[in-house]
Order: structure tokens, then C-alpha cells, then sequence
């Protein structure tokens, strides 16, 4: 039987026996029966490679993180988790480069668009910013509206009960094992599920992984 350790672009953690591309971590989130108990632990939600300098670990050990699953990183993304600073350190940098470029800072609509506060950058204050867009409480995940013609590629929508990533000029369905359908992009209100300040972070320029079905 498979373990509930799969995350969907919806930021639902769900049982699949497809195992994903990366592994995620959000703190300890399981019982002594291997059973999801919360939805998050602690505002450090990353994403990580599924191998690292031969370290091994159970998935679920007692009182431990767990380990969650995602197909790729534009879903990673879309449930609200960030590259992972020391086993993808690379794709860490590459990810603060492009926040510091795209400065998502919240403006008013009333004022002209704040400087953003000291520290903006800091990983501490990334992940804040990224728990406020990400949640509304335990269990309540939290989307936003967006005009489907401006997004990035990278990001994910929500039609018809179904996650879709923004691909181009197209949309493609996310599936637990794949994109198994494609779309033509149209214009038009969407329901967004990644968290606006990634979305702006892919429009500046950072280009996440994708799974070899998105192709």
C-alpha cells in the first residue's frame, strides 16, 4: 500500500504509487503510524533532489520530517516549496537571483510601489512571504486570481477540477504520473494555484524542472 507522502499542485497530500522527481520537506507531519497528522510543521517549506552524497533515510521515521513527493518542480512550486539551499544549492542561487530580480513585494494600489524592507532577500523572509500567499490555515490552501494571457510558464492553474501548467501556448493536465492532455492557452480570469511571488520569480527568468511528460 502506498504512503499518503504525494503532493499535487493543489498542495493536497495524497497516496500514489508514483514516487516523483524530487523530494519535499515541511517538518514532521506523521504519527508512529505512518499517518498524515498535519499539513505543515514549519514555514521552511523546500524541495530537495531524491539523492544526496548517499545519505539514506526511511521516509516516515518516528518524530522525524517526512518525506514528501512531488512530479516535478513546477509542482514543488505551486505547493509553495522553494529549492532546497544545501542539496540544491545551485538551483538555490539561481532562485534568489531571480526573487531579488523580480521583487514581489506586495505594493498598495493606494501608493506608488514601496521599497521593500531590509532584509527582503533574507531566506527567512522569502519563507514568510511564500507561508502568507500559501495558506489560509491548517488544511485551507490559499489560491489567487490571475489573467491566464501573462503568466509565466511554469505556473499552474486550476480548470475544471484538474491542475494545468502553463506551457508556452499551451496548458497541459497534471496527472500523478504525468501531463496526459494538452490545451491551447486562451485569455481570461484563471484560478492560480502557484503562489504569486514564484509566479513572479518564473517571469523573472527562473526556469524549474520539469518531468519529461511535459515535453
Amino acid at each position: 500500500m502506498s504512503l499518503r507522502n504525494r503532493v499535487t499542485p493543489f498542495g493536497e497530500i495524497v497516496a500514489v504509487p508514483a514516487r516523483g522527481t524530487l523530494m519535499g520537506n515541511r517538518g514532521v507531519l506523521h504519527n508512529a503510524e505512518q499517518r498524515i497528522v498535519r499539513d505543515w510543521q514549519v514555514r521552511r517549506w523546500i524541495a530537495c533532489r531524491l539523492e544526496f552524497r548517499g545519505r539514506h533515510r526511511p521516509v516516515m521515521p518516528p518524530g522525524r520530517w517526512t518525506a514528501l513527493f512531488f512530479l516535478d518542480e513546477a509542482t514543488a512550486l505551486a505547493a509553495g516549496h522553494r529549492p532546497c539551499a544545501e542539496c540544491r544549492h545551485a538551483d538555490y542561487q539561481r532562485f534568489r537571483t531571480a526573487w531579488s530580480a523580480a521583487d514581489p513585494w506586495p505594493p498598495s494600489p493606494a501608493s506608488p510601489t514601496p521599497e521593500p524592507p531590509s532584509g527582503w532577500s533574507s531566506v527567512e523572509a522569502i519563507d514568510r512571504q511564500l507561508h502568507a500567499e500559501r495558506r489560509h490555515g491548517p488544511w485551507q490552501p490559499r489560491t489567487h486570481l490571475a489573467e491566464l494571457i501573462t503568466l509565466p510558464d511554469g505556473a499552474f492553474i486550476a480548470h475544471d477540477g484538474a491542475a494545468w501548467l502553463v506551457s508556452n501556448d499551451a496548458l497541459l493536465r497534471w496527472t500523478p504520473a504525468g501531463y496526459t492532455a494538452r490545451r491551447p492557452r486562451a485569455s481570461g480570469m484563471v484560478t492560480l494555484l502557484t503562489p504569486p511571488s514564484l509566479v513572479a520569480v518564473l517571469a523573472a527568468g527562473y526556469t524549474p524542472m520539469l518531468h519529461p511528460s511535459a515535453t
